[in-house]
């Protein structure tokens, strides 16, 4: 029934709830996890501390999988979140998608909008809403 999953992430309590539904899902089908984060091009942070923060929330990500078997390819980029994360889900074909609801809170929800609700409204496949 499933054999990729897409697990947008920012390492949220919402998005390590959805990471945590799609581990459980990915086990019970035999199916692989890809994990994407996208470092925000409008955040103002050094680069560098972006990027240790998405590999270590992927890491994260890989971690709790592994320890139920399952397999995560992680997808690293900077770019637009709503408009990045589309592109990877249409790239990666999967059989779901599994996000949280709400992200990352104050001036970097305010840059980023609603990635979830962008995803809901222009992915054609299905989305699973982690509240």
């Amino acid at each position: 029934m499933f054999e990729t999953i897409v697990v947008p992430t920012d390492g949220s309590k919402f998005a390590q709830k959805a990471e945590d539904m799609a581990i459980s899902i990915a086990n019970k089908y035999d199916a692989k996890i890809v994990g994407a984060y996208v470092i925000d091009d409008k955040l103002i942070y050094p680069y560098e501390v972006l990027e240790e923060e998405g590999k270590s929330i992927l890491k994260n990500l890989s971690d709790k999988a592994k320890e139920k078997g399952v397999i995560v390819d992680e997808i690293l980029v900077v770019g637009n979140p709503a408009k990045d994360l589309v592109t990877i889900i249409r790239r990666m074909d999967p059989d779901i998608v599994v996000i949280g609801t709400h992200g990352k809170k104050g001036l970097e929800k305010l840059l980023m909008g609603s990635v979830a609700e962008n995803i809901l409204k222009t992915v054609e496949k299905p989305v699973l809403l982690v509240k």
